[in-house]
């Protein structure tokens, strides 16, 4: 019987969501699976699932809450219930995977269903002037693996002059040589050739591999980067410039997430409970003595209040964690008192919010075996059918992105070894879905899409320069002093004083212009889409005016968005919390997440925040068992 059928609180074709029952894609999809499927690998196991606890089961203390189930928290649940003595409680707000969050290629459908937060920027003069309403949709995970439930997969880690800057910053033992330990601890790499190196681990929890299929057109853009003058590489090895086929958190051609891999196979440790659609409203805290002493939640409809004996941890990503800090009276006094919160403790939460930005519509037309470089369809049944039975076929593709590569602008020193761009490859892009869904999810208004994507009829591939190291920084405030008020996200994109974002940007994206007229992708005709943006259109083609017109349009978020509590030393004005990710004033509370990064790391941010996830567990152990009262 097919796996589909596993769980019974879904509809007939299984986890289709509220955002996708209109689509009739991708009811036709998940109807072929639900027909098709022999499940030699695990997209729904009934005994897999981590299935949480109900009320009645709630202890009325743990001597750790952790506050959020995604790429930090899953981690941080396994690995401190390794303590046979500790006990664990994990809140989550939402509930668990759906089957379609299984499948690779349909990551961008997840996004504004019942799996995402579904928070959306301002509207500012400098970006995003494309989209409806000025506004860009930042995916954030609410479900059990958080955000990488919802990401494209896409495995790095960044720059080794990342960890060492942190370093230098004044954070003992966050430089290269220390989290490469914790990269390799979480790692199971499938690839022999990258496994027998000293950069990689296997035998980890969070299996990372290539997908088990790929376009011929990715050997094509390997090529193009030779002749630019870059080598094949493994861009998480020894040197960073470079590229690469993608690696990714991908287990037998269905997705990896946090869940599947740190909390599936504990999920029957006594000491570990964990609640989903638990909404966390307040940390508690004692105002004389400044002590974290537990949490105040929602589920069901009823508030509860669970204490924790030893710490509350904040693992609840770089929007919610800065905003349950200011409903907790942690934050700017400023900020605190304009909403009428009692405050704790006057420290810069949500400043230094730091995102990657990213250049869309950089698509180039195919006029000649188009259909060959790509060679993918995953409306054809026989797609679905691969997919259902082995595992296998384009469906697996990681969202679309097939390539990955490193690059230096004229602004970089590539001596250094330090890239300031970031390429990913498509050859999944806007105007294949010929917006049935993709348009709205992104927020493309009707007319700007038939403007420029919809007359696109041969096969294409577009490139996303994505920024690296921007200098500008954004800031999350409060709407209002109401938990279920989503904050207000101004990430201030290319926004810095000189201007060097979108001046490294506009090299990006002549570097991709550049790539498309290589011997490499010529063989297939490649050419830049002929329909021209519609504010675009009266500025000089491929002037560096009409580049940066195009950024300013449609600029993406590659959902990384960090730093909104940061990590420094106790000199560092700007610091939330220590370098051992303790909140700065008050006791018993750690953020354990990707707002501790004081500098966004020079690649995808997924890896990185389990890594965090890792190094924090232990500070934790080596805490609470130096005394001797507990042991392995």
């Amino acid at each position: 019987m097919s796996a589909l059928l596993c769980r019974p609180d879904y509809m007939a074709c299984a986890g289709i969501t509220a955002a996708m029952k209109s689509s009739r894609y991708i009811t036709v999809l998940l109807a072929a699976i639900h027909f098709f499927s022999f499940h030699k690998y695990d997209v729904c196991d009934p005994e897999g699932g981590v299935p949480g606890i109900d009320e009645s089961q709630l202890l009325p203390d743990y001597d750790f809450i952790i506050v959020g189930a995604g790429s930090a928290g899953s981690v941080l649940a396994n690995r401190l219930s390794e303590i046979a003595n500790w006990n664990t409680l994990v809140l989550e707000a939402g509930g668990r995977e759906t089957e379609v969050s299984d499948i690779p290629i349909l990551a961008g459908y997840l996004q504004k269903s019942e799996l995402d937060w579904e928070y959306y920027t301002e509207p500012n003069e400098n970006y995003c002037l494309g989209f409806e309403g000025g506004r860009l949709l930042w995916p954030r995970g609410k479900v059990l693996g958080g955000s990488s439930v919802l990401n494209f997969m896409l495995y790095l880690r960044g720059n080794k002059r990342d960890y060492d800057t942190w370093q230098s910053l004044g954070n003992k033992g966050w430089g290269y040589e220390d989290v490469l330990y914790y990269f390799k601890k979480s790692e199971d790499n499938q690839n022999p050739v990258y496994a027998q190196t000293l950069y990689h681990g296997t035998g980890g929890y969070l299996t990372v591999s290539e997908a088990p299929c790929h376009s011929p057109l990715v050997e094509y853009f390997l090529e193009a980067g030779k002749e630019l003058g870059y080598e094949n590489r493994d861009i998480n090895g020894e040197k960073q410039a470079g590229f690469m086929i993608a690696q990714g958190t991908v287990r037998n051609g269905s997705r990896c997430s946090t869940a599947k891999a740190f909390l599936r196979p504990v999920k029957n440790r006594p000491n570990l409970h964990i609640s989903l659609n638990s909404f966390v409203t307040k940390v508690l805290i004692d105002p004389r003595t400044k002590t974290a002493f537990g949490v105040e939640f929602v589920k069901n409809n009823k508030i509860y209040r669970v204490r924790a004996r030893k710490e509350v941890i904040l693992s609840a990503g770089s929007i919610n964690s800065a905003q349950l800090l200011m409903l907790s009276g942690i934050g700017p006094t400023e900020e605190l008192t304009k909403h009428q919160i009692p405050i704790i403790q006057n420290l810069k939460v949500g400043y230094n919010l730091q995102d990657h930005p990213a250049a869309g519509g950089l698509d180039y037309v195919m006029y000649k075996d188009g259909q060959k470089a790509v060679n993918i369809d995953i409306d054809a049944l026989t797609t679905l059918v691969d997919y259902a039975a082995e595992g296998k076929g384009p469906m697996t593709i990681l969202g679309g992105v097939e390539g990955l590569a490193f690059v230096n602008t004229k602004y970089a020193n590539a001596s250094d070894d330090f890239p300031d761009i970031e390429f990913h490859f498509l050859t999944r892009v806007t105007s294949n879905d010929r917006g049935r869904k993709l348009r709205s999810i992104q927020g493309i208004p009707e007319d700007f899409f038939n403007a420029v994507f919809a007359p696109i009829t041969e096969p294409s591939w577009a490139i996303m320069p994505m920024l690296l190291r921007p200098y500008s920084r954004g800031r999350i405030q409060l709407k209002s002093a109401d938990p279920y008020d989503p904050p207000l996200l101004y990430p201030y994109y290319f926004t810095d004083k000189y201007d060097m974002d979108i001046k490294t940007m506009v090299e990006g994206a002549k570097l991709v212009y550049a790539l498309s007229k290589t011997k490499a992708m010529q063989k297939f005709e490649s050419k830049f889409n002929p329909n021209i943006f519609p504010a675009c259109k009266n500025i000089p083609l491929y002037s560096d005016a009409f580049w940066e017109c195009m950024i300013r349009q449609l600029t993406l978020t590659v959902y990384h968005p960090v730093g909104t509590a940061k990590m420094g030393p106790c000199w560092d004005s700007d610091a939330v919390v220590d370098d051992e990710l303790r909140v700065y004033g008050v006791k018993g509370l750690r953020v354990i997440d990707g707002s501790i990064m004081p500098l966004i790391v020079s690649g995808n941010t997924n890896a990185p925040i389990i890594m965090i996830g890792e190094k924090g567990s232990d500070m934790i152990k080596e805490h609470w068992l130096k005394e001797g009262k507990y042991r392995y």
